[in-house]
């Protein structure tokens, strides 16, 4: 049976990184200061060697130029962008697109200092492939979602939305996030991923753990014959009890073997 896995780009860590942070689905938006703040705080106080965002850090991005805007939208932008910035002067900042903020382009990247990271992605860590998604692709159930995604990944779509006025684009955002939260409120179950197709992408990746975000069921998954699947979890720090964690691959000084640790982002150093 033909691979269903695309093509994996591959990332090399420096000798030098011992820690790496991964983090994804905070969803960070002005009307959400709690979760902005938690972040924030976070990202000041992390000592990692490299800080991996994979995917919907942001609610809705709708183009880079919304960073030239002066309302509060745009504020908020502006003072996550610094926030990640601020971080990148100290380590690598990976970003990755998630199905709300793929629109952040070259030019955003720049602003926040971080590197734009290929979805799937494979990191070379600690002598192991870890296969890097955010997710939402692997999640076949969900086929009127996939559906939409291929039209809205197309350079022809994004071309002609990013030429709509920045105001019509915060409108259209408007309402598919109010059609998602009104599908949350209906009680809708986010989509899994599907295993077969999982298990496909390691193995043509040659890597025996994946790490993805998007499903919003934070988990660790024993696939059988080696294979490992570490889910992110979303970040609401409005919930009780509050979720905010971070994923953090610790490399031993000692013996190169690499832990896998889940750690409140409030406990993160």
């Amino acid at each position: 049976m033909p691979s269903t896995a695309p093509r994996f780009a591959e990332l090399h860590a420096p000798a030098h990184w011992r820690v790496v942070d991964f983090i994804s689905d905070l969803h960070l938006q002005a009307t959400e200061p709690r979760t902005a703040l938690a972040w924030e705080r976070y990202m000041a106080r992390t000592q990692a060697d490299a800080v991996f965002i994979l995917g919907d850090l942001f609610e809705v991005w709708v183009g880079d130029d919304g960073l030239q805007a002066r309302d509060e939208e745009a504020r908020f932008e502006q003072h996550c962008v610094e926030v990640m910035k601020a971080t990148a002067s100290r380590c690598a900042v990976h970003f990755m697109h998630g199905n709300r903020d793929f629109l952040l382009g070259s030019a955003g990247a720049r602003a926040a200092g971080c590197t734009l990271l290929d979805d799937p992605c494979v990191l070379v860590f600690g002598g192991q492939r870890w296969l890097l998604t955010h997710g939402d692709a692997l999640c076949l159930d969900d086929a009127d979602y996939l559906r939409f995604r291929a039209q809205v990944r197309t350079a022809d779509w994004q071309q002609a939305f990013l030429a709509r006025p920045l105001a019509e684009r915060r409108a259209i955002a408007r309402g598919l996030r109010q059609q998602s939260e009104d599908r949350k409120q209906s009680g809708m179950a986010y989509a899994d991923v599907d295993a077969t197709m999982t298990r496909d992408w390691l193995r043509t990746a040659s890597a025996d753990t994946m790490i993805h975000g998007h499903t919003h069921q934070p988990a660790d998954h024993d696939l059988g014959q080696g294979q490992l699947r570490h889910v992110l979890s979303d970040w609401d720090a409005a919930a009780r009890p509050p979720r905010a964690e971070v994923l953090r691959l610790q490399r031993s000084d000692q013996t190169g073997a690499v832990r896998v640790l889940r750690l409140p982002a409030s406990d993160v150093t």
